[in-house]
């Protein structure tokens, strides 16, 4: 992958942070994107270039057009045409509600930010990837995302990872003849600081909710998607991949409401 130009959306810190700095250390450039983690993204952006690879921060709000023309726009002057690129950004409401709860505004952001969004860039990096006869993109879901459950209480998020995942599907097959490979990564429920810790890091911590009894790491995330990148992993596409150490994360159940 040396010389490649990755773009990783949300990537200055989480899982996007770990995926830009596996990538980087295969050699590729990496156009780092953020919204509102710039300190992060600076930071990260020095340590990367610390590689021996080039690197650019850049802020582009993922849900809305005219940030994302900007994102590849930029990317594409300073570091060249896009050749890996990452959808790791979406909006999340971590806070539980039902679909009657949610405004309009959250219900248009949620699926400009994790469907619209997303089918945006692919569009602008489609082109150059096209005309080099090789490409890899990669999209994010959530565990599950593939059999369209319903999710109480993560109606909206949901609905726009489902709508991805028939996309996913659709423009592997679209794009298999132009080299270039599409799929989709699940990661389990990786919180907090473990997003940016390393398999050896989370080796002994317990976690009974997940089968595998370890908490889930970035660099589980990251090695998987890494790998998908690879120029011999060109045989693979079309597929939504659970990262997830056997965990479902989908509660069906609600309560009752008075």
């Amino acid at each position: 992958m040396k010389g490649k130009v990755a773009l990783v959306t949300g990537s200055a810190t989480g899982l996007g942070k770990m995926t830009a700095l596996s990538l980087a250390r295969q050699g590729c450039h990496i156009a780092i994107n953020y919204v509102n983690s710039q300190e992060q993204a600076y930071a990260l952006k020095s340590e990367i270039e610390a590689l021996g690879v080039r690197a650019i921060a850049v802020r582009a709000d993922v849900a809305k057009q005219e940030d994302l023309e900007h994102l590849a726009e930029e990317t594409e002057q300073h570091l060249g045409t896009v050749d890996i690129l990452v959808n790791n950004a979406g909006p999340f409401i971590r806070e539980r509600r039902l679909f009657s709860q949610y405004t309009s505004e959250e219900i248009i952001h949620l699926v400009n930010g994790n469907l619209t969004g997303v089918m945006l860039l692919d569009h602008m990096v489609l082109p150059s990837m096209r005309e080099k006869k090789w490409g890899r993109i990669i999209h994010f879901g959530f565990g599950h995302a593939g059999e369209a459950r319903s999710w109480p209480h993560r109606s909206v998020y949901a609905a726009a990872k489902v709508g991805l995942v028939s996309f996913t599907k659709t423009l592997a097959v679209e794009e298999a003849p132009y080299g270039i490979t599409v799929n989709m990564i699940c990661p389990g429920d990786i919180r907090g600081a473990n997003k940016e810790k390393s398999i050896a890091e989370v080796a002994g911590i317990s976690d009974s909710d997940t089968p595998r009894g370890r908490s889930g790491s970035g660099e589980d995330i990251a090695r998987v998607i890494e790998f998908l990148c690879m120029d011999h992993s060109d045989f693979i596409t079309g597929n939504i991949m659970d990262i997830s150490g056997g965990l479902d994360p989908i509660r069906p159940k609600i309560a009752s409401q008075p």
